[in-house]
């Protein structure tokens, strides 16, 4: 059964509890709970984090805590029984654990480790809190040390300051708000502070008589090291002043046994003393600490016979000191003791004993000797501060160590009145003996006794030093051999008060001998009384003493037998006739001197004084000795100060009328005296000698009769001291008046009342007759009349004592109204009479409500006069916030309404204009020097606000009722409100209050809402209908405005339990607000439209708020403008266009957010939905809601970490925002130039360059003037797109497109042509030709482009679900790319397929990134088509100005046909066009449009054939041009890879799959297709004719084998294809008889099967497929076609069946074996092995392989010195060591591998792999090869290469040249039909080289004899020879290069103007010509397995090409990337292939 609880309501939680009961509370450790209901062992409650949350949780997990309970039931509240302190620390410790973790996360170490520090220390001190033993004082130093750390950790946590009031936290509602203001000041302050707070608030006005603060040294002595004395030793400190060259402080005795250690043994570690009542003044002094040894012992240390041992003396030693000044600074700093050393030094001769300090600090080292350097005094030292009882309290150990207190000689600096002190201090100075008879001089010791007056010895009155027991006798030390010894020894006589009078001192004289007996021998004596017979004492001065002679039988026992003798001089002048014949004779020529010095509270040496306490006997003399009481000491009159008073009083009483005014002035004296800060301690004596004995009934008539007189007087005397001093003395003189007339009153039962009222009465009205003169005239008045104002208020509380408050508030309002009002009267009166009324105000009369009542107008009046002025505003500030804190105060109790009522009307007015006033005064300020002036500083702000905010606090209803009222007219209203309102604006402007004074802020903010909404509905009934002001509304609204974006006020940023806390207290304040707001707004009426549009952005930045009650209150307020716009306008342009505008500026500030856009869309939409306007309101809002959304992804851009692409993207997405769909120039302007820079950031140059352009291409050439934007000045329109046009010229240039930069070349020249400007005409045509230059002669890297689908709804919004192309940077790769999308997207997945998304990832709450390389689709097609444009230039065109891109992927359709697969090969191409080309204004634009077509196998065979024969007609062509500089490698190569992959059965796998009778049965459509390839076929073997035919001229005789093996091989070609081809017999007689042997090559295709590449390792060379396109990157390769866009995310999957491997991800740019631009190291990386594959794959002989090897190396050299570009052969396959394999298990292979399409219609470089060794060695001729290395040499960075392959071999052959005797044979002509330029997918009758057609540079495979492996890309060559083989303008004579030569081929021109020559070859089989007969093919054989050979595609022309490639290309996307083959080449079937080429020769 639950039962509520009765005690057990707090807990706090000792074990967390996880809850995992249904109803259970999760607790964590250290939470606070409260209990509502228990039952067995269970509570059920709520904890303090969360009190929303009910729950029930173990009643053993908690500690109950004692708390009260308020409100009991269901509401109840708790609040913990326990000091707030500790609530306090509990609380804030709980806040700071997470701050504090934060700090170690944000690298914040250093105060990490401090808060660490400061948070163990709370929890110690809280815990010695709670413990309960400490003591009231331990429990405030606690407090302090908490509070202290408290506001620390605050202050650098940047949490808020709290205000105190001894250490608790104030409560806001309690106090005013200038007292909470000075809180805040105090409390920032207590950081600092060390000492205790004090409560400071009202002692300002005070005259602050600050105590000097006494000095205290506390010494300690530690030890007297290597004491070797062997002695007992008596050490004495004293502090000597050297200046003054005296002791200054009394003695400190220790006393040490002759082991050094203190003689009493309980004083061990005791042996301290403490010098007290320093001055700050003495600190300052040149003192020393002196310590002078004596040691008590044998009269001689060294020498044992000198004196009995039993004897003991007092001698002299040593003495050391230490100066203070030396050791201050170090001690004062340490709060603990401190050591030190001082060296004891011994003195050479004893007669200067009494000044060997003075000698040793003077260093007068001949009189001294110093010690050994370890011989000395350890003392520590420590300086403290503060009276006695302090340093008790604060130093309770110094105490517990028994510490001897030692006194200052004389009297401290202040004089405590408790202080009794009688000591009268002795120097024994100098005697001066005679020798008596003797050789040697005496050794004298004097002993001395104090008798009292019947002879006794007084016990105990001699001290030799504090530290030690006082004695009864004292016996000096004894110097050795001394008549006239100098002792200069100080000892203390604390004589009893009792005995004082009638005491004397007894000097004896002895000789100590140094005989045997050693007996001291009386000799003499000497005497001095104490008293005087006047009853002076003994006076400080010298006294030389007369000596009786005596001897040791002589008896003391009668003292008056020598009393009555004179004892010195003096005395014996008083008293002549001394009778001689008595016992004691005095010796004349001895003296003895003594000096005394007397610190009594008791006795005086004063003759005037005691002549005045003992007037009585001296009748006459009365009038003198009161007149001279002035020049008695202050000490003497303070320490007798009961007695003078009795004294004075006694004399008024018996003669007034005589001596009244001398008594009078004497009372003035030494009430004055006690102000000076020495005696104003004595003034509680004063107060309880008027209290308790003063007697003086009848007194008051006379004071007051003397004052009266005085005051009458002032008018007319010049000299006006003595009435100053009484005008100072004034609140005495009241104190004796009043005290007096009680004491009358008492004995009388109260006669003669109405005579003193009247006399007061009187005495006030010559008090306003002084203060009312005009004081201008004279100086002397004025300082009378400030003196009587600063006495003034002090009086108050003794007429209280007489007179009802109201009356003396009459004389107190009397006397202040008497003052001039005018405030001109001079600065220093001006501040006295301030000062004064502050007082007033301080005074106890001030806190009654009546004499306020009487009191506040005078007052007021005088603020307000200061305050109009601005005249001493630090003071008024000062007395207002007295005022309103005693108002505060009483207001609790009572009611303060007509108070207040007086204040608002004499105040507000006057105070608001005081703040504006400063305020703007200091903003000036701190515009001119950045600092304010002393008037306008934050504190007076800050005090004049907490006065204008108490005041406004206080006011209530009725008050702002009757202000309102009392206004005279409407202008004065709106007068006052306008000032308000300003100064309110200011408040939350200017931030008076600092950012951590939450207290004061909200409580700031609360007053202001209160106020406004009072002042509001003034606003409402003035100033709407007929009187509408647009002025004071405008005001209103913007400080609604301001109010509600005030940063205190953002309860959202702040933590749960603070907004908890400030939303009980106040609530949420800018709900308040903006109903007021939006209430007034719907007041304006009609007036609405004056505010359109300025108040929008306003309004829009309140709604931007994130608070949803203020959104949902404003944002209507924007359709009611809207409407209010379209009634007056017809439309609402102007809405818009500010909303729009100040949506940007405030989104970008970081306000907004989604929940917003929401919002803003719904409710406005709501709105309109009514309206007539609605069509336009609707699109309207949509276009806002959308502008918010891409600003909103903008800002979150802009503030993240976000990447320099997403900030981009978002940017361009705003911009173009801006210009499509709202069309707002500015703006859209401001974002061309942010966008701009933050391509500059990134260095996208060229992007910047697009981006400025786009604001270029707004301005005109025209002379239209322009206003200052942006970083423009103003300028004309021409000057700023000239301006701009040469930036935009400069960024080109960096970004390297010189060919965008030319068109803005031209246009700069015709302007500056037009006019003349022929210096800038001759700068930009210059700078026109630099850029050509560049273009041809600058390497440039042609980049890659990759498509990016963003999939989901967690993108931003402007990439949501969209795809893009994106440009990549310089040599980025796609591998690379996909890691820099998925940094920049951390979240995103990477999908694994190339398929369009569903609609699950589309709709799906996360992040999907597809990502492939794309290839692009030129559109400058005519360019490319040219042949004689160097290929620099076409690069260019290549791969700029780009819109559409196109991405192939490969797919069998039907069933795969497992004999040929490239019957059912289809490729799926798609395009992709851009909304944009690129380069644009970014990297990447949207994909706008995407189209899918399928290209058939048959058609993706013409792309392919056509290509290879565009490729060998550009590379033969440039060989007759001799552009290739006579090395024929290149040729050779690509001969060898047509023809030989041709005969190894390459176009053999076409021809049976499209020319099969099945085939053609089944596809009637295709037949003009099946023609065309037939066509390009034919044509095939006439190019490779006429290239033989080139080849062999330029052939070197070393390579004739070579060349000889290529005729043979091409005769193979052609009988293969004579079966399929009649008319190949036609063919051009290059082919047969010639006796030189011949090559004429046909190309040769090794297909290559789906199943065979699941061989194929992710790193095999066969991942090189073909050769790596002139790219971006050095280092990767990247020769996938196609395939090797989508990005491999598995390292080496390798699929099982075909089709795996068609939808396998390839990965791109991993093998580094990669050919780039221009760089010569990647060309030939295969080691020898490759020439061993040529040699038993090619059937070469070994010569004949390293020939064609070493050749081309050569190639390399060649290129290096003519600049050209490099193509490498590729993919050599290692041989297998087993050496047989069956050819037919790689074939499929083969023709997979050629027949997948191309990558990138681009050329690209090919490229050797590593060659595999055998074994692990490298096969046995590599040395053979490698003979010289000749330029520099780029190491590749394939792993698998040895050192030696890594290197890059160039080797010359200039031996091997010879001359040619027959011309190169003509190129078969062909049709000129103009093909679109397409990249070119590959076919299994073409190996891929490095060219493509229009490239003149090297091509195909260098290594002869082997078939490639795959198809290249093509990759871009760096430096193009100029193009002479242009199809279209080449004279046919220009292929022959030896016109002389006769040539046994035809000539064949490709120029179709000449009609012979096409009449001529009519027979040939190209497409316009028909195809010869006769070639028999010889298909009966297989091709040999040798695998695949690079070469070089070119355009296909055929009708249906581009849907061919489309299809090819997709195709191509499909493939894998693998990097390394292990694949023997099988050898073998070099016999049948010769035979087969014979045969055919035969057959021809």
């Amino acid at each position: 059964m639950w039962t509520p609880t009765e005690e057990e309501k707090y807990g706090v939680v000792i074990c967390s509890f996880r809850g995992s009961i249904p109803q259970g509370l999760v607790l964590e450790l250290g939470e606070t709970v409260q209990i509502l209901e228990k039952c067995e062992g269970w509570y059920r409650g709520v904890s303090i984090k969360k009190p929303n949350v009910k729950g029930i949780f173990p009643a053993n997990y908690i500690h109950l805590k004692k708390a009260i309970v308020s409100n009991r039931g269901q509401y109840e509240t708790v609040v913990p029984l326990e000091d707030s302190v500790v609530t306090e620390v509990t609380a804030t410790l709980q806040e700071w654990a997470i701050l504090w973790k934060q700090l170690y996360v944000k690298h914040k170490i250093d105060l990490f480790y401090k808060l660490r520090h400061v948070m163990n220390e709370l929890i110690d001190l809280r815990r010695q809190l709670l413990s309960g033993h400490l003591t009231q004082d331990q429990v405030r130093e606690v407090k302090r040390h908490l509070t202290v750390r408290l506001d620390w950790g605050n202050e650098h946590l940047g949490l808020d300051l709290v205000p105190r009031k001894d250490f608790e936290v104030v409560d806001s509602d309690q106090i005013s708000i200038s007292d909470l203001y000075k809180m805040h000041l105090s409390s920032r302050h207590s950081v600092q502070q060390s000492t205790t707070q004090v409560d400071t608030i009202r002692q300002r006005h005070g005259e602050a008589c600050r105590m000097p603060v006494p000095h205290h040294f506390f010494i300690s002595l530690k030890s007297f090291t290597y004491n070797t004395i062997g002695e007992d030793t008596d050490v004495f400190f004293s502090l000597y002043d050297v200046r003054e060259g005296k002791q200054i402080s009394e003695r400190f005795l220790v006393r040490l046994n002759k082991n050094g250690g203190p003689r009493n043994p309980e004083k061990i570690e005791r042996m301290c003393g403490l010098f007290t009542d320093l001055s700050s003044k003495d600190t300052k002094r040149d003192l020393y600490i002196v310590a002078h040894v004596i040691r008590i012992g044998r009269m001689l240390l060294n020498d044992s016979k000198k004196g009995p041992s039993h004897l003991h003396y007092r001698r002299p030693y040593g003495c050391a000191v230490l100066s203070i000044m030396d050791v201050l600074q170090s001690i004062s700093e340490l709060k603990e003791e401190k050591d030190f050393v001082l060296k004891v030094y011994t003195c050479n001769n004893e007669n200067e004993w009494y000044q060997i300090h003075e000698n040793i600090i003077r260093k007068s080292s001949t009189k001294y000797t110093a010690p050994s350097s370890n011989y000395g005094l350890i003392i520590s030292l420590q300086l403290l501060r503060g009276d006695m009882e302090q340093i008790r309290r604060e130093n309770p150990m110094i105490f517990n160590r028994g510490v001897s207190i030692t006194r200052k000689l004389g009297f401290p600096d202040v004089i405590m009145p408790g202080d009794i002190r009688n000591d009268l201090y002795l120097t024994l100075e100098k005697g001066d003996f005679e020798r008596g008879g003797k050789s040697v001089q005496k050794n004298i010791e004097v002993t001395m006794y104090v008798l009292y007056a019947d002879g006794e010895i007084l016990k105990d009155c001699i001290s030799l030093g504090s530290g030690e027991p006082n004695r009864s006798a004292y016996h000096s030390f004894v110097l050795y051999h001394s008549n006239s010894p100098r002792w200069g020894e100080i000892i203390k006589l604390p004589i009893p008060i009792d005995r004082f009078r009638g005491s004397h001192l007894r000097f004896e004289f002895r000789h100590c001998s140094t005989k045997d007996k050693g007996e001291k021998k009386l000799f003499g004596f000497a005497f001095t009384p104490l008293m005087r017979d006047d009853g002076t004492t003994l006076s400080d001065d010298i006294h030389e003493l007369y000596v009786y002679k005596c001897d040791e039988n002589s008896t003391f026992n009668n003292h008056a037998l020598y009393l009555g003798l004179p004892c010195c001089k003096e005395d014996y002048n008083g008293c002549p006739n001394i009778p001689s014949s008595l016992i004691f004779q005095r010796s004349t020529k001895e003296t003895f001197s003594i000096s005394t010095q007397l610190s009594s509270t008791k006795l005086t040496q004063n003759v005037d004084l005691l002549a005045l306490l003992k007037w009585k006997a001296y009748p006459d003399r009365v009038m003198d000795i009161l007149g001279r009481l002035r020049h008695v000491n202050g000490e003497e009159i303070v320490k007798f100060l009961q007695d003078i008073l009795d004294t004075l009083f006694v004399i008024l009483d018996d003669n007034t009328e005589k001596y009244g005014l001398l008594v009078f002035q004497s009372l003035v004296f030494i009430i004055n005296l006690l102000r000076d800060s020495k005696y104003f301690h004595f003034r509680p004596v004063m107060d309880m000698y008027i209290q308790k004995h003063f007697a003086g009934a009848l007194a008051y008539k006379e004071l007051i009769r003397c004052l009266k007189w005085y005051m009458d007087r002032s008018a007319e005397l010049v000299r006006q001291d003595h009435i100053q001093e009484a005008m100072r003395a004034l609140e005495y003189l009241f104190k004796f008046i009043v005290q007096s007339r009680i004491l009358y009153s008492r004995a009388t039962c109260g006669m003669e009342e109405e005579q003193f009222r009247s006399s007061i009465q009187e005495l006030f009205q010559s008090i306003r007759f002084v203060l009312s003169l005009d004081s201008r005239s004279s100086e002397t008045l004025i300082f009378t009349q400030a003196a009587l104002l600063n006495s003034f208020p002090a009086i108050f509380d003794e007429l209280l004592q007489m007179f009802t408050v109201q009356e003396v508030a009459e004389f107190v309002r009397g006397t202040l109204g008497s003052m001039p009002s005018t405030v001109h009267i001079g600065q220093s009166m001006d501040v006295v009479k301030l000062q004064s009324i502050a007082r007033t105000v301080d005074s106890r009369l001030f806190s009654f409500s009546e004499s306020r009542r009487i009191l506040l107008p005078v007052v007021l009046h005088h603020i307000h006069l200061h305050l109009r002025q601005q005249k001493e505003l630090l003071i008024c500030s000062g007395i207002l916030s007295s005022i309103f804190s005693i108002i505060k105060a009483s207001s609790l109790e009572a009611d303060v309404v007509e108070e207040v009522e007086m204040m608002v009307e004499s105040l507000l007015d006057v105070l608001l204009q005081t703040l504006l006033t400063i305020m703007s005064k200091s903003q000036s300020q701190e515009a001119v020097r950045g600092q304010r002036c002393p008037q306008c500083t934050a504190e007076i702000t800050g005090e004049y606000v907490s006065c204008l905010l108490s005041l406004l606090r206080q006011m209530s209803d009725t008050h702002f009722q009757h202000l309102l009222d009392n206004f005279q007219s409407k202008d004065e209203l709106k007068e006052f409100l306008l000032k308000i309102f300003c100064v309110f604006r200011n408040l939350m402007k200017m931030s008076v209050f600092p950012r951590d004074w939450m207290v004061m802020r909200l409580l700031t903010s609360n007053i202001i809402v209160t106020t406004v909404q009072y002042l509001s509905s003034a606003l409402h009934k003035n100033f709407t209908e007929t009187d509408f002001d647009f002025k004071v509304w405008n005001s209103y609204f913007s400080l609604a405005v301001l109010f509600i974006n005030q940063p205190s006020l953002q309860l959202e940023i702040v933590t749960p339990a603070k907004r908890k806390k400030i939303l009980d207290k106040y609530g949420d304040m800018r709900v308040m607000m903006a109903y007021e707001l939006f209430s007034m707004w719907q007041n304006l009426g009609e007036h609405k439209i004056h505010f359109i549009p300025g108040m929008i952005g306003p309004f829009l930045g309140v709604t931007l708020v994130p608070q949803t009650e203020v959104r949902n209150i404003m944002i209507p307020i924007f359709h009611d403008m809207m409407d209010w716009e379209q009634r007056k306008n017809g439309n609402f342009k102007q809405v818009e266009a500010e909303l729009i505008d100040k949506l940007d500026s405030l989104v970008s500030e970081g306000k907004g957010d989604e929940n917003y856009r929401e919002l803003f869309s719904l409710l406005l939409l709501e709105k309109i939905e009514q309206e007539t306007w609605r069509e336009t309101g609707v699109s309207f809002v949509t276009s806002v809601t959308r502008l918010m959304e891409r600003l909103l992804d903008y800002r979150d851009c802009m503030k993240g970490d976000e990447t320099e692409n997403k900030k981009i993207g978002c940017t361009v997405n705003l911009m173009n925002f801006y210009k499509s769909e709202i069309n707002k120039e500015e703006m859209y302007i401001r974002y061309i130039h942010k966008l701009c820079d933050m391509h500059l950031q990134a260095e996208n140059y060229t992007e910047a360059a697009f981006t400025l352009l786009l604001y270029c291409e707004l301005l005109q050439w025209e002379d239209r003037p322009l206003r200052e934007f942006l970083h423009y000045p103003s300028q004309t329109e021409w000057q700023r797109k000239e301006g701009l046009c040469r930036k935009i010229i400069h960024y080109f240039n960096k970004g390297k497109s010189w060919e965008f930069g030319i068109p803005l070349c031209r246009e700069l020249a015709i302007q500056y042509e037009s006019l003349y400007d022929y210096q800038s005409l001759s700068w930009i045509r210059k700078m026109e030709a630099t850029y050509y230059d560049n273009i041809m002669e600058q390497q440039r890297l042609e980049p890659e482009f990759f498509r990016v689908g963003f999939y989901g709804r967690k993108f931003p919004f402007f990439l949501r679900n969209k795809e893009y192309v994106c440009r990549g940077h310089d040599y980025e790769r796609l591998e690379t790319f996909q890691q820099r999308m998925l940094s920049e997207f951390p979240q995103a997945i990477a999908m694994q397929h190339p398929n369009h998304p569903d609609d699950t990832i589309l709709q799906c709450d996360a992040q999907y990134l597809q990502i492939y390389a794309v290839t692009p689709i030129p559109d400058n097609i005519d360019v490319l088509q040219m042949e004689r444009v160097p290929d620099r230039i076409k690069s260019f065109y290549r791969v700029n100005n780009i819109r559409k891109f196109r991405y192939d992927r490969p797919f069998h359709k039907g069933p795969k046909d497992k004999e040929n697969e490239f019957k059912s090969l289809w490729i799926e191409r798609t395009t992709l066009t851009l909304t944009h080309s690129l380069p644009g204004i970014s990297r990447w634009f949207e994909v706008e449009r995407r189209e899918l077509v399928e290209v058939s196998p048959l058609e993706n065979a013409i792309q392919v054939v056509e290509n290879k024969n565009q490729e060998l007609r550009t590379l033969i062509s440039q060989y007759q041009h001799k552009q290739m500089h006579g090395n024929i490698n290149l040729l050779s190569m690509c001969l060898n890879g047509v023809i030989d992959a041709a005969v190894n059965g390459g176009i053999a796998r076409y021809q049976e799959a499209f020319f099969d009778k099945d085939y053609i049965t089944k596809h009637p459509g295709d037949a003009e297709k099946i023609t065309q390839l037939k066509e390009l076929m034919q044509e095939q073997v006439h190019v490779l004719g006429v290239g033989l035919a080139v080849h062999e001229k330029f052939v070197h005789p070393e390579m004739r084998p070579l060349h000889k093996k290529l005729i043979d091989q091409f005769q193979m070609m052609r009988s293969s294809l004579y079966h399929e081809l009649p008319g190949l017999d036609k063919l051009s007689p290059a082919c047969s008889g010639s006796s030189t042997p011949r090559s004429s090559v046909l190309v040769s295709h090794s297909p290559m099967s789906p199943e065979s590449i699941k061989l194929v390792h992710r790193h095999s060379p066969l991942n090189l497929l073909g050769s790596v396109r002139h790219s971006s990157s050095s280092l990767s390769s990247h020769t996938s076609s196609e395939t090797g866009n989508l990005v491999v995310l598995t390292d080496s999957s390798v699929g099982e069946t075909a089709e795996d491997m068609y939808h396998m991800q390839a990965s791109p740019s991993t093998s580094s074996l990669s050919s780039t631009h221009s760089a010569p190291s990647q060309m030939i990386n295969s080691a020898p092995p490759s020439a061993r594959v040529l040699v038993k794959g090619a059937g070469l002989t070994t010569l004949e392989a390293e020939a064609l090897y070493l050749s081309t190396e050569q190639i390399q050299h060649g290129r290096q010195q003519c600049k050209l570009p490099h193509t490498a052969p590729t993919n050599v396959p290692h041989l297998c060591p087993g050496g047989t394999t069956s050819r037919d298990k790689y074939r499929h292979t083969r023709e997979l591998m050629m027949l997948l399409p191309t990558h990138r219609d681009r050329p690209s470089s090919a490229m050797y792999p590593a060659a595999i060794m055998e074994n692990g060695q490298p096969p046995n001729f590599q040395r053979a090869l490698i003979q010289q290395v000749v330029g520099p040499c780029k190491p590749c960075s394939d792993p698998n290469l040895s050192v030696a392959e890594k290197g890059h071999y160039s080797l010359h052959f200039d031996a091997f040249h010879h001359q040619l005797s027959d011309a190169p044979p003509a190129l078969p002509a062909r049709t000129l039909r103009k093909s679109p330029l397409h990249p070119i997918p590959a076919s299994p009758t073409s190996p891929q080289s490095g060219l493509d057609g229009s490239n003149s540079t090297l091509s195909g495979s260098a290594s002869s004899g082997v078939s490639s492996l795959s198809e290249s890309n093509f990759g871009h060559s760096s430096e193009p020879p100029p193009r002479t083989d242009t199809m279209d303008s080449v004279p046919s004579q220009a292929w022959n290069t030896d016109e002389d030569l006769e040539t046994p081929y035809l000539p064949v021109r490709y120029s179709l103007s000449e009609p012979d020559v096409l009449e001529s070859l009519k027979s040939q089989p190209c497409r316009s010509h028909s195809a010869p007969s006769g070639v028999i093919p010889q298909d009966t054989m297989d091709p040999p397995a040798l695998p695949p050979k690079p070469y070089h595609a070119r355009l296909p022309n055929m009708e249906n090409e581009e849907e061919m490639m489309l299809m090819m290309e997709e195709e191509d996307k499909h493939r894998p990337l693998h990097r390394k083959v292990s694949q023997p080449a099988s050898g073998g079937k070099e016999e049948q292939a010769r035979v087969a080429w014979e045969h055919g020769i035969s057959d021809q």
